[in-house]
């Protein structure tokens, strides 16, 4: 019965001038909940983070994400609808991160979805976690349609993807490795700077000169846009370790510098190549290290070059958030795709072209 009402009032949504979306995110460490209008217009934005709390740890526990989760969840989804200044009556359907991400931390997203929607008997909306971060850029760019190439980067996905309308989704290449999050993260561990490493490389880079040369030969991009960075970072590792034994001083700045160039610039380069070979004339970034200046500008600059345009979101969407998710939801709606019932469950490793 309860699915037969919700099967009805997701037709009528369809149809309907506005639809709010409340969207929940809790496929790391960030608890994160948002309402959003119409796929574009945030009414409120409610992120708590765990950095300081994995900080110690050096890095993300699951066990301990989960936890915070499930303490923070309830008062999380309060407070996004009251800065929305609506009630939860007028929430239209309710959109959770359902993969990719930590099992643990995925169900408990899951779990408060799926109880939002059947005390509200409205649609529960299942949303894949790297097709939201893409969809962060529709909330920034209003006037963004497809098609478009993205680069998606972040602490455990590096992909060039060919979004070919609103859910449709085209994995062309990507890391066969490392993403390029985590080998920033493993880089900065190797340099003894705190979790997360990737704002710490970040600002040091600013300091430094990118004049190593990790590698003597290094390679140029691939055309079949396979990446790697697990080769450069055991060369970054190499460099620290033979400057060790020979007791010499290491400039840390210009390591961060150096590995920023180098791992930037592969993946600028290829999805500038991926780009023409597609007949795209629009790249967009996604991912938390979207947030990395680097990239952003040699990005710019790159795709100026070549007449092709970028867009960006802003620091506040580049991280995991639930208004990416009540985006890429409102998108389903309109489409009539991926409504789910009760038995939804968490998929830690979802593809990244599946919902």
């Amino acid at each position: 019965m309860h699915q037969k009402l919700v099967s009805q009032k997701f037709n009528r949504l369809q149809s309907q001038d506005d639809i709010i979306v409340l969207g929940i995110e809790t496929s790391c460490d960030e608890t994160a909940v948002a309402v959003v209008k119409n796929g574009r217009q945030v009414l409120s934005n409610v992120i708590y983070s765990q950095i300081p709390i994995h900080r110690k740890f050096g890095g993300v526990v699951p066990e301990v994400a989960s936890r915070n989760h499930l303490l923070k969840i309830n008062s999380v989804v309060d407070k996004a609808v009251k800065d929305a200044k609506l009630k939860l009556s007028d929430i239209d359907a309710v959109a959770v991160t359902h993969g990719q991400g930590l099992l643990g931390a995925l169900l408990v997203g899951v779990s408060a979805a799926k109880t939002l929607a059947y005390s509200l008997q409205i649609p529960l909306i299942k949303v894949n976690h790297i097709q939201s971060h893409i969809c962060a850029n529709f909330i920034e760019h209003q006037n963004l349609e497809p098609p478009f190439l993205a680069i998606v980067a972040s602490g455990g996905h590096t992909a060039i993807v060919k979004v070919e309308s609103y859910t449709d989704y085209k994995v062309l290449g990507g890391t066969e490795d490392d993403a390029i999050g985590e080998a920033f993260d493993k880089v900065a561990r190797l340099l003894g700077l705190p979790y997360p490493g990737g704002p710490e490389i970040d600002k040091l880079a600013k300091m430094g000169k990118p004049a190593i040369e990790f590698y003597k030969n290094p390679k140029g991009i691939n055309k079949a846009l396979r990446l790697s960075y697990s080769g450069l970072k055991s060369a970054v590792a190499n460099y620290i370790n033979k400057a060790n034994m020979k007791n010499e001083k290491i400039n840390v700045a210009d390591v961060c510098a150096s590995f920023s160039k180098q791992a930037v610039d592969t993946l600028v380069k290829s999805a500038v190549f991926a780009a023409k070979s597609e007949d795209v004339n629009s790249i967009v970034l996604a991912g938390g290290v979207a947030a990395n200046s680097y990239l952003r500008e040699k990005l710019t600059i790159d795709c100026a070059t070549q007449n092709i345009m970028v867009f960006i979101p802003p620091m506040s969407l580049c991280t995991d958030n639930g208004a990416m998710v009540a985006s890429r939801a409102y998108f389903s709606i309109t489409t009539g795709n991926d409504i789910a019932d009760l038995t939804l469950n968490a998929r830690a490793n979802l593809p990244l072209s599946e919902t």
